[in-house]
C-alpha cells in the first residue's frame, strides 16, 4: 500500500544553485547532498522533500501553465503575504499574481530559480 510521496524530483542545470535557492526562500535543509553527481534533498518542516539532481540537457522550452503533464510543485505557508511579499523582493518571475477566491484560499504561481512553475498555496481550512 503506498502511504504518501516522499519527494519530487527537478533536473537543473545548476543543482546546487536552486537546492541552495529552495534553503534561502522556504528555509528548507539539505538533508542529502553528493556534489559529485549534483544530488541534493532538501526538506520542508513536514518532512516532504525535493529532489535536484544536475541536468545533462538544457531544456527544450519553457513550460507553460496550462500545458499537458506534471506541471507545478504547490507549497502551503502559515504567512502567505510574507511569502508573497519576500518571493517578490527577491525578484521571482510571477506567473499569476497572489488571489483570493470566494472560499478564502489564497494562490499564487511563480517560477523558481530554474524556471520551474510553483504554487504558494494557503486554504483556510485543509482538504483532507
Amino acid at each position: 500500500m503506498v502511504t504518501g510521496i516522499e519527494h519530487v524530483g527537478i533536473y537543473a542545470k545548476d543543482s546546487k544553485g536552486l537546492a541552495d535557492w529552495y534553503v534561502d526562500m522556504f528555509g528548507c535543509t539539505i538533508v542529502y547532498e553528493n556534489a559529485e553527481k549534483g544530488t541534493y534533498f532538501v526538506a520542508f518542516p513536514d518532512k516532504s522533500m525535493i529532489e535536484i539532481c544536475k541536468a545533462e540537457k538544457a531544456s527544450c522550452r519553457k513550460p507553460e501553465l496550462t500545458q499537458a503533464g506534471l506541471r507545478h510543485l504547490a507549497l502551503t505557508v502559515d504567512d502567505f503575504e510574507g511569502m508573497v511579499d519576500k518571493l517578490k523582493s527577491a525578484n521571482t518571475e510571477i506567473v499569476t499574481d497572489a488571489a483570493v477566491s470566494a472560499k478564502g484560499i489564497k494562490t499564487m504561481f511563480f517560477r523558481d530559480a530554474a524556471g520551474n512553475i510553483v504554487h504558494l498555496i494557503s486554504r483556510p481550512e485543509p482538504l483532507i
